[in-house]
């Protein structure tokens, strides 16, 4: 791939978006790299967990309008339908923990997929910003979904309105964010959650991803329902049988994601 890099290792995938030289913005190219690195790690059943970050100073600072003016006169729903929206919905049904390490700015399109994945641990240098206003835009690639959700209706209307920059402390305060660290110990935080997923037990983490959403959404009926379901795959897992045994034998259990 031409503009991202995909290395795996020990059950941890990460994806590094690498267009340094314009903040890992999109072009055409990287939005459908991005699709097939998400696809590719889906179905790899040695990764256990996904980690997301920018290669250089920034994390993805949205569309790059200069590829954009360059493509001249485009629909601007086509290209959602068919460049953004496959990516964070890759994310959200990707049935492995996501881990977005937010190295540095993350702007417009590129702060809805900082929003989109399961876990954000940021450096202090990172900023979060939904832009899209500054150039007469509405929130695109799910933001309009994760930001009222996350931190409520009238917050989120300043953020989006105002293209309000926030700290990577401010998003913490606000719940955007997981944890903040300095940025020299980003590398060994990110690391550190990557290797708790990578031994969890990742069926029962990607069926709570499910569950979460749909709790977001659904009424209580239907949530119960649902969690009545997804434990009945849970529980006849083999991740159920080793913890079952593990807790019975007085040790840690050795979970193999199946």
């Amino acid at each position: 791939m031409d503009h991202l890099t995909l290395h795996s290792e020990n059950g941890i995938a990460t994806i590094t978006l690498n267009r340094p030289e314009v903040y890992n913005a999109f072009n055409d190219p990287l939005s459908y790299e991005l699709q097939d690195a998400l696809k590719q790690v889906e179905k790899d059943a040695e990764v256990r967990v996904v980690v997301l970050t920018g290669a250089g100073k920034a994390f993805c600072s949205g569309q790059d309008l200069k590829a954009s003016a360059e493509a001249g006169n485009r629909s601007f729903s086509e290209s959602l339908h068919k460049r953004y929206n496959p990516i964070i919905r890759a994310i959200r049904n990707m049935p492995k923990p996501v881990i977005c390490r937010l190295n540095g700015v993350a702007a417009g399109a590129g702060c809805s997929l900082a929003l989109a994945c399961d876990l954000v641990i940021a450096s202090e240098t990172a900023t979060l910003i939904e832009i899209f206003v500054n150039i007469a835009l509405v929130l695109d690639s799910g933001s309009s979904y994760f930001l009222p959700r996350t931190i409520g209706y009238h917050r989120a209307f300043e953020m989006a309105t105002k293209a309000s920059r926030l700290s990577a402390a401010e998003a913490l305060q606000l719940g955007l964010v997981n944890r903040v660290v300095k940025p020299e110990e980003l590398d060994a935080a990110v690391q550190a959650e990557a290797e708790f997923y990578a031994h969890a037990p990742t069926k029962a983490i990607g069926l709570m991803k499910k569950l979460l959403t749909k709790g977001m959404t659904e009424n209580l009926d239907a949530v119960l329902d649902y969690e009545a379901y997804c434990q009945e795959i849970a529980g006849r897992s083999e991740d159920y049988q080793e913890g079952v045994q593990a807790f019975m034998e007085k040790r840690k259990p050795g979970f193999k994601g199946k």
